[in-house]
């Protein structure tokens, strides 16, 4: 993809992010969408056939991003700068969403949080899958994995949210901490 592609692209994100912000996802239409992003109605289709594939592009665009640099230590964002960083994936993903980069936190809190939630969620599937059932899984080795990944992520998902509720008074390392001690003895 070009930068040209890449701005536009990036334009949509933006206005379709700020619209999210305002009101529900089934009220928002590819018009607004248009007029906020300030493109052509060809242009808004030459990237996306539908409002929903926006949508699914976009939660792929932000939670991809937070899961890959979660997974990856050494991609801080300069979060560690005076500091080493964590071992946790939870607390690194956790510093990543306190970071708030593109409103995510707002996005998973908005009125249409539910779609939000269901990507967040299934993008932490394969995370958790890669990170803990598959390789330090200890106990309950009778319990399906893929039930155990579903808890695991829900349990994540909803730890976030009360954070957010919570007006994130609690340090990522506190959250990877309470979180770890709930979630390790299933494993």
């Amino acid at each position: 993809m070009d930068r040209r592609q890449q701005k536009t692209r990036a334009a949509i994100f933006s206005a379709f992010g700020a619209l999210l912000a305002q009101k529900s996802y089934s009220k928002i239409t590819v018009q607004e969408i248009i007029d906020t992003a300030n493109v052509g109605r060809t242009t808004f289709y030459a990237h996306f056939e539908t409002k929903d594939d926006l949508l699914k592009a976009l939660c792929e665009n932000l939670f991809g991003h937070i899961i890959s640099s979660a997974m990856d230590c050494r991609h801080t964002h300069g979060l560690y700068s005076d500091s080493a960083a964590p071992e946790s994936v939870f607390c690194h993903l956790l510093q990543h969403l306190q970071e708030n980069e593109n409103n995510i936190l707002g996005l998973l809190s908005c009125e249409s949080s539910d779609l939000f939630l269901r990507y967040f969620k299934d993008s932490l599937n394969g995370l958790i899958q890669n990170q803990f059932v598959n390789q330090n899984r200890k106990h309950n080795l009778d319990i399906p994995p893929d039930f155990l990944v579903n808890h695991i992520s829900g349990s994540f998902v909803e730890m976030v949210l009360w954070w957010l509720k919570d007006r994130k008074r609690h340090t990522p390392e506190e959250l990877d901490r309470y979180f770890r001690a709930v979630i390790e003895p299933v494993l």
